[in-house]
């Protein structure tokens, strides 16, 4: 015979699926992976303190000290995944770049969009919504769009650099045409060809087919004189008191079967948000999301819709960790943004350290033929593990990855709404 073939090694595998793996991520590429190295197990979990706020007391006499409140986070890494196959001894003869092309390829590529998916699911966290419309009927198609995100972090003193713009292919190809005439011909083909819009309003802009859509809640419009939802605030807060949980809603209108859904986002009349560092009002209503579903009463009945952001104006007992310019007074109309049961797109404006990913190497079975390969910079970490089936004579192989995600700071990011999709009200 001739030469003689040589079966790939499971370590040669496991790097090329490591390599595709992170190839083919987009939004795991671009948040932050640096809480790695304090996973020990298998569905760990890890307590991130978030940073300490300040106030500042003009005096050269120290008047009083800050009573610091320590917050934190929980991260949980147990999200496992795994992608599996099946082939015949004589194809580890083939070349990594034939194998690859066959196999490691596309296994690596759905485990990539599945991380996408779960990291672009928490945009029901972020409370800052933009949209290239007051009537929320456009694909983001201007720069005018990312001036409105880039405007909503700033006003949250979120940093300047590493910001970066998601979008699904209907919003990334509408504003690749909309400022195609903005680059030289030489250059824009290419940044548009590849998928990396640019570098546009600080942002560098991607494209992600895994953006979420969301559709807003079913809360009835007769008694408003449009369906973008006005409900009222029902009863006058107590000056000194701070919302943290939830603030009632009141609608003679919405009845037990409709809802306020996770995600959704409000404003309150008179209710302006504030930067965080000077407390000064930003001129804009502060939006507040919607963190648990909440069922609405019949006529007249209350309700506690559980929010974030917190309503805390600029008292004593919130001091630094203000976020409203003052309470909500009773009947103070209520704007549900958006129209009721239309499905938009949600890309995502966000710096960095707005969300994380966590993924851990996993162990490897006694005896098993494979191998694992993590890149230390960044901890993308993948599995690759064959076993020969004696019932179908086939060699089984599969790729596993081990991984959590979480908003750190959803402060530190914004949505940008896509096209009404559907409107049935």
């Amino acid at each position: 015979m001739g030469g003689t073939a040589t079966l790939l090694d499971p370590e040669i595998i496991a790097k090329e699926a490591l390599m595709m793996l992170k190839n083919s991520m987009v939004m795991g590429s671009l948040v932050h992976r640096k809480y790695k190295e304090e996973f020990v197990k298998v569905g760990g979990s890890i307590s991130i303190r978030k940073p300490v706020k300040f106030t500042v007391t003009k005096s050269r006499v120290r008047t009083s000290t800050a009573n610091l409140t320590e917050k934190s986070i929980t991260l949980t890494v147990a999200t496992q995944a795994h992608v599996a196959w099946s082939f015949h001894t004589v194809d580890l003869t083939l070349t990594i770049q034939e194998y690859s092309e066959r196999y490691i390829k596309p296994a690596a590529n759905v485990l990539a969009n599945q991380v996408d998916l779960d990291l672009c699911a928490l945009y029901e966290n972020i409370p800052a919504v933009v949209a290239e419309t007051t009537s929320w009927s456009s694909d983001p198609a201007s720069f005018l769009v990312l001036g409105k995100a880039a405007q909503m972090l700033d006003e949250a003193a979120v940093p300047q650099d590493e910001r970066c713009v998601v979008l699904n292919p209907a919003g990334h190809w509408s504003l690749a045409n909309a400022l195609r005439t903005i680059y030289v011909t030489d250059v824009a083909k290419p940044i548009v060809t590849k998928g990396f819009l640019a570098r546009i309003a600080n942002f560098n802009v991607y494209m992600d087919q895994n953006i979420y859509s969301h559709t807003t809640a079913n809360r009835g419009t007769g008694s408003r004189t449009d369906d973008t939802g006005v409900e009222v605030a029902t009863g006058a807060p107590a000056s000194s008191a701070v919302y943290t949980s939830g603030i009632s809603l009141c609608d003679f209108d919405i009845v037990t079967t409709n809802v306020l859904k996770t995600g959704d986002v409000f404003t309150i009349a008179g209710v302006f948000g504030v930067n965080p560092v000077s407390g000064l009002s930003t001129g804009q209503l502060r939006q507040f999301v919607v963190t648990a579903t909440a069922s609405c009463g019949s006529t007249g009945t209350t309700t506690e819709v559980a929010i974030s952001v917190s309503i805390q104006p600029g008292l004593a007992d919130s001091g630094p960790y203000r976020t409203v310019s003052t309470m909500p007074g009773g009947g103070a109309a209520v704007d549900i943004l958006g129209h009721v049961i239309g499905e938009y797109a949600q890309n995502l404006a966000f710096h960095k350290n707005a969300f994380a990913l966590v993924m851990v190497p996993m162990e490897m079975p006694h005896g098993a033929w494979g191998a694992r390969a993590t890149e230390e910079s960044t901890g993308i970490s993948i599995r690759v593990v064959k076993a020969y089936d004696i019932d179908t004579d086939e060699e089984v192989c599969r790729l596993d990855i081990l991984y959590g995600v979480k908003t750190l700071y959803p402060e530190l990011a914004c949505r940008i709404w896509g096209k009404q999709a559907v409107d049935t009200a």
